[in-house]
């Protein structure tokens, strides 16, 4: 049910992409987020992220919460792309699309699963200081 996508890849992540997924004819409205790489973490300067994934797992966890988006809030589709690997300071690491017949809908949906993704997904980021690096836990950051 729905044009849903999800995914994890080391490729540049777009949101146009995603979003020529989700759209339906019966849709007033797509919402998209966009998180990027910023450059500072906690008062410190950040030169780049690294992002491991168990990729089959990451994939089914986002597919299931794709699916309870799907339910909760009568979306038309869902998308999600996690990125992998070494990422500079303000390229794209994760994007999310929502497509309904109205907007609060897909406003909604697009927040929740990024916070769900955030909680559920098996995605682990190395943070690069300009003096050291350190891994942060589960989730997208």
């Amino acid at each position: 049910r729905g044009h849903c996508l999800f995914q994890v890849t080391s490729d540049p992540l777009s949101t146009d992409d995603l979003v020529n997924i989700v759209l339906t004819p019966g849709d007033g409205a797509v919402v998209t987020f966009t998180g990027t790489v910023r450059d500072n973490t906690d008062g410190r300067l950040v030169v780049a992220l690294e992002y491991e994934a168990y990729g089959e797992m990451a994939e089914a966890e986002m597919a299931r919460i794709g699916s309870e988006m799907l339910e909760k809030w009568g979306l038309h589709g869902i998308a999600m792309r996690h990125r992998v690997g070494k990422l500079a300071v303000g390229e794209a690491s994760v994007v999310i699309a929502a497509s309904s017949a109205h907007r609060h809908e897909a406003f909604e949906a697009c927040s929740e699963a990024l916070d769900l993704l955030k909680e559920r997904v098996p995605v682990w980021k190395k943070e690069y200081f300009e003096n050291g690096e350190h891994w942060v836990g589960i989730g997208a950051g």
